[in-house]
């Protein structure tokens, strides 16, 4: 079995002539399609997805003579249809499919007889063509090379870069202001009632590793419903995020301050502006997030905000918690996608296939970066229109940067660990980057940023002399936080 992506490049009649692109398997053991639009040949589609043909007794004698034939899957093998369909006169022979596309399978020398090309379309790509197109329309096969690179890559670097760096850089604010609060003693129980951090100790790490892996099997089985939970907690998750970041903002601005007293309390009148707008905006992306073409950009903003406050909020102690929850998602992330294809029934990675929705699942899980693909090819039509990046890859990083920024600030470093580490983890996400472009397939970028921004920051604390401080954390840390 070789099945191929291809492109069924699509003509309507009018003037000037609509055209559109659609998504085809074909297996190219069978037929060679052109690479290029310039030597492919237009065939008249006739759509017989009335019948099945599995019978020549189908079809009024003359019909399919000189055209491209579409037919519904089913009740047969492609090779009878195709078969039938060649001794007709078709000279293209298009199977629609109600439900996900799959391999195209067959022996290859039965197929020896078989001179038209047969791919695999969606039934709805059938009825869409004929809803954009109108009732005459002109098909070809084609199936360009996969680009080497693809632009929308650069944009998920710089988002990626931009949120870890911009989120070290938030912590280590935090952690002035903590330091500012200690040395005054009127300032320390107002800073902890408005401190809002988590620390993750050893044990905590372990616990949470534990809970990430039981929650991508339950998503693996249970995807239909789960998903569901999944966008509603990010919805929640993403506007509170928002309005953190947001906020943090606003209250660097001297202006606009009017205060209203409710229940004892006052509030800032442009505070309750603001959180209205962040609960808006995750409904709407609710609302709309299946819409290709603008909600990817309000899913990113969210997205961002997510990790930076994330980022912000959970604190690792010491580089010793760094370092065993970096290593421990390290194999998480490995064992998911390369280990898994030999357990499961499918042979498909786990990790993949919950990034991607399990068994066709129309509804995709919101926790990624995603930015349309650039570059033409039918892997946008027919795998993924998007280059996706987790959360995942961004805030496990994240929280050595911020953990390095915060080092700095504790020891007057000049902000060389927050530097260093940043750096590293941009040349991690370019590597990542090189090594998919190489294997074709998708890639743990945790194999590759985990190292990076590990080993440059233990460098950094031995080249300073400082390991042993940058390994237990500062006493400060250790001493303040409860």
């Amino acid at each position: 079995v070789a099945s191929d992506e291809g492109i069924l490049h699509a003509s309507g009649s009018g003037v000037p002539p609509v055209t559109k692109d659609y998504c085809i398997i074909y297996n190219s053991n069978w037929v060679s399609l052109p690479k290029t639009l310039d030597n492919a040949t237009f065939w008249t589609l006739e759509n017989l997805t009335s019948t099945v043909l599995c019978s020549s007794s189908e079809v009024p004698s003359g019909l399919m003579k000189d055209k491209a034939v579409a037919v519904m899957r089913g009740n047969c093998t492609f090779l009878e249809k195709a078969r039938i369909a060649q001794s007709l006169g078709a000279k293209m022979l298009l199977i629609a499919s109600k439900s996900r596309l799959s391999a195209i399978s067959d022996n290859k020398t039965d197929f020896e007889d078989v001179t038209l090309p047969v791919a695999l379309i969606r039934y709805s790509d059938i009825v869409d063509m004929q809803l954009v197109l109108g009732n005459e329309v002109n098909v070809t096969l084609y199936s360009p090379p996969l680009p080497e690179f693809d632009y929308s890559m650069v944009v998920i670097f710089l988002i990626a870069v931009f949120t870890v760096a911009l989120g070290g850089y938030w912590s280590g604010v935090a952690e002035l202001e903590n330091l500012k609060a200690i040395a005054s003693p009127g300032e320390r129980e107002t800073r902890r009632k408005k401190e809002e951090n988590v620390t993750f100790t050893p044990v905590t790490v372990i616990f949470f590793v534990v809970i990430c892996c039981v929650m991508l099997v339950l998503l693996y089985f249970f995807y239909k419903w789960l998903v569901y939970v999944i966008i509603s907690v990010f919805c929640l998750a993403s506007a509170m995020s928002l309005y953190n970041c947001l906020a943090a903002l606003i209250g660097e601005i001297p202006y606009g301050q009017c205060r209203i007293t409710c229940c004892n309390k006052t509030i800032e009148v442009r505070l309750i502006f603001l959180a209205v707008f962040c609960i808006a905006a995750a409904v709407v992306w609710a609302v709309f997030r299946n819409e290709d073409r603008w909600a990817w950009i309000l899913q990113d903003i969210l997205g961002v905000a997510f990790c930076l406050n994330f980022i912000k909020t959970l604190k690792m102690p010491n580089f010793k918690s760094c370092v065993i929850l970096l290593g421990l998602l390290l194999l998480y992330d490995v064992f998911f996608v390369f280990i898994t294809p030999f357990i499961t029934k499918n042979g498909a990675s786990i990790m993949v296939e919950v990034a991607a929705g399990p068994f066709g699942n129309s509804e995709k899980l919101p926790v990624v970066i995603r930015v349309p693909r650039l570059e033409h090819s039918a892997s946008t039509l027919c795998d993924l229109p998007f280059s996706l990046l987790g959360f995942g890859d961004i805030i496990v990083p994240g929280l050595l940067v911020a953990y390095c920024r915060r080092f700095d600030v504790q020891t007057r470093s000049s902000s060389v660990y927050y530097v260093s580490c940043t750096i590293a983890y941009a040349v991690g996400m370019v590597l990542t980057f090189v090594v998919l472009a190489l294997m074709k397939m998708g890639q743990p970028a945790l194999l590759y940023l985990v190292p990076c921004t590990l080993i440059t920051s233990s460098l950094v604390a031995w080249r300073r002399k400082e390991m042993k401080k940058f390994w237990k954390g500062s006493s400060y840390q250790v001493g303040w936080m409860p």
